[in-house]
């Protein structure tokens, strides 16, 4: 159950006339009247004899009984209540004792508090009324109103547990404004899937990704189509902006401008600015070591350092102090929206969902302290500047990495917000992270299934070496990981890293420690990306000779190859299907 308190106004008929007329796009049906101040006002939607106008004048009555100097300026008070979809259809009588308990909670009319004003309830669809109040008391005192809002959503949450309705979490006043109906209804009839706040916000919100000043903020922002207009002080600084976009005209053909406060809290200019004053002022040294980003293999060294930095993240959020953690977790929205931005077709819509997703995550009351969240930003400015990834190859396997490890981070996120009783948050970043586990099953299975060939094709002494090594390093998750299919590809794994050099035993008590492994869907696919990122293996072994991973030991002078296991071998289809 949604209570929306709508703008103040001047006309009570007015009003009358839109909750009684046929709306504005003939969705209006049979409007009547379910209650009233006295339960004995005229209705004119179903009374032949009742006008508008008799009930005009009857709720205006105390505020014409009052001096003209002691008259609210805007007298009319307007709430609407609108249930889910999946909501069962509530009776008039259900929705009458709905809005006797909305005006005594937002203070309109309480019958434990003597006078109240006078007030009407309209329904004119299933699902919704509206209740049209004037705020002068029937003893010509106004009422009080104050965090009348705050009221009517608490009693909205008690209704919908007595009235066995969808149960909305509780709001904290750090959410994205939605659009208005007005706004729907417009992006409606121009063919749009979203209104224009929906994509100012997205779009902006890409702008300010790894940004580092307001110059580049702008240029990023006019780069994505957008029109700006920037506010200036008296003294010449900038202090606000709006935004645009070019084909979303209002009804004199000007473009509709949205404050970027009014697109999501954090939009705001100030609070843009916050997110890039910890950072490194930009060098021409910095320049420099960016400008090889954008070569060939940019994205790939990208989205490892994305994962490094994610890695180090978890341990922050999950242990560090409250603002600090704060701060990585608005970063790790901005490494989302990074990631979806410049990812490749087969999972940019899952990733772009993720970073819709979370950006209600992003934000909560404890005011995140910017600065110690410079390697999430750094991160996503890498993305950003590596450019968009094939999604095949060692792209396509890093980014597999990368969506891994940010699992973690945001399920991390999700954790953080719980013991802080953010519920809103919560919901928004476990939506995320089955977004992400989605995303991350279809970036993974060409580099997975390769490994998993491999590993299928080690000979069965190094197989067996390698459970032994398990049973001793990791005894209590020996078992869960060699029942999963990822086990081969982590044999594989654990076979290449000790051709490379690596103690396998030590790599694996240190990938293991470090971060808790309860979240994973798959222990042995983390244990892979952790492993190959921390040997600085290559994210994709498809190119790799078969020998690399297939179970050779190197001596000086001497290369032996081990036989292969005998019997059924696992097709590369079957592989790629194994981990779809």
């Amino acid at each position: 159950m949604i209570p929306r308190i709508q703008k103040r106004g001047q006309r009570t008929i007015g009003l009358l006339y839109y909750l009684y007329g046929p709306g504005k796009f003939e969705e209006h049906t049979d409007p009547h009247l379910v209650a009233s101040w006295d339960d004995n006002a005229p209705d004119p939607g179903r009374d032949p004899s009742a006008t508008l106008k008799q009930l005009q004048n009857l709720l205006d009555q105390p505020v014409e009984n009052v001096e003209q100097a002691d008259r609210p300026k805007k007298h009319v008070w307007h709430l609407s209540v609108r249930n889910a979809k999946e909501d069962r259809l509530l009776s008039d009588e259900e929705w009458g004792e709905v809005a006797r308990r909305m005006v005594a909670a937002a203070g309109i009319d309480d019958p434990q508090q003597g006078a109240g004003c006078r007030w009407a309830a309209v329904r004119h669809a299933d699902d919704h009324i509206h209740i049209i109040a004037t705020l002068v008391r029937e003893d010509g005192f106004n009422p009080d109103l104050d965090h009348d809002a705050l009221r009517v959503q608490a009693q909205a949450r008690a209704l919908e547990a007595e009235l066995g309705l969808r149960r909305l979490n509780k709001g904290d006043g750090t959410g994205a404004k939605r659009p208005t109906s007005a706004e729907r209804h417009k992006a409606k009839r121009q063919g749009r899937e979203r209104t224009a706040r929906e994509e100012l916000r997205e779009a902006v919100r890409r702008a300010v990704t790894g940004a580092r000043s307001d110059e580049e903020f702008f240029d990023r922002l006019a780069a994505a189509g957008l029109l700006i207009r920037k506010r200036a002080a008296p003294s010449g600084d900038l202090i606000g902006y709006k935004v645009a976009l070019p084909d979303d005209l209002n009804r004199d053909g000007e473009p509709v401008f949205y404050p970027g406060a009014r697109l999501a809290p954090d939009l705001s200019l100030p609070r843009i600015r916050e997110r890039w004053s910890g950072d490194a002022q930009e060098t021409p040294a910095t320049r420099q070591e960016e400008a090889p980003r954008t070569a060939p293999g940019a994205p790939a060294s990208a989205r490892r350092r994305t994962a490094s930095a994610t890695w180090q993240a978890v341990l922050v959020v999950e242990h560090g102090d409250d603002a600090v953690a704060a701060a990585h977790i608005a970063a790790a929205g901005e490494v989302l929206d990074a990631l979806a931005k410049t990812s490749a077709a087969h999972t940019r819509r899952n990733l772009r969902d993720a970073a819709a997703a979370f950006e209600r995550a992003s934000r909560s009351h404890v005011r995140a302290v910017r600065g110690h969240d410079q390697a999430l930003r750094q991160a996503a400015r890498d993305l950003v500047h590596g450019g968009p990834a094939l999604g095949r190859g060692e792209d396509g396997a890093t980014t597999a990495m990368a969506i891994d490890m940010l699992i973690f981070l945001i399920t991390a996120a999700a954790r953080w917000h719980a013991r802080k009783g953010h519920v809103q948050q919560v919901g928004a970043a476990t939506r995320a992270a089955e977004h992400l586990r989605t995303a991350y099953q279809t970036a993974s299975a060409q580099p997975l299934g390769v490994l998993y060939q491999r590993g299928r094709r080690l000979s069965r002494p190094m197989l067996q070496r390698q459970t032994v090594l398990l049973r001793e390093t990791l005894p209590e998750l020996v078992e869960q990981i060699l029942a999963e299919p990822g086990w081969y590809a982590l044999a594989a794994t654990i076979t290449e890293a000790e051709a490379a050099g690596h103690d396998p035993a030590a790599l694996l008590s240190d990938v293991t420690e470090r971060r808790e492994l309860g979240s994973a869907g798959s222990i042995s696919d983390v244990l892979v990306w952790r492993i190959r990122r921390t040997a600085d293996l290559p994210a994709d072994a498809s190119h790799l000779p078969e020998t690399s991973a297939a179970g050779s030991r190197s001596t000086p002078g001497r290369t032996t190859i081990e036989p292969s296991v005998p019997g059924k071998r696992h097709s590369g289809e079957e592989a790629t299907r194994t981990y779809r």
